[in-house]
């Protein structure tokens, strides 16, 4: 069992890094979208009643332009 101290002076004898898991981003970038969707959509309604503002449309708004920033970008770099 290698000590610290040698681990620190020769990191090329650590054992490799197990690789990174795998996620697909179109599920987590395509159920954020949709719930931001809701989210406009209520606050559509919200708003169009008397008792929501502005902001909360601009911030479901903004969550599903870059969400679609986000599909795109992860469809280039597959």
């Amino acid at each position: 069992m290698p000590t610290i101290r040698s681990l620190l002076a020769h990191p090329e004898e650590r054992r490799p890094s197990p690789p990174a898991p795998h996620a697909d981003l179109f599920r987590v970038l395509g159920a954020g979208i949709g719930l931001f969707a809701i989210g406009l959509v209520v606050s559509l309604i919200l708003l169009l009643t008397g008792r929501g503002g502005v902001e909360n449309v601009a911030i479901c708004g903004t969550g599903v332009v870059l969400g679609g920033l986000g599909l795109l970008w992860a469809r280039r770099h597959r």
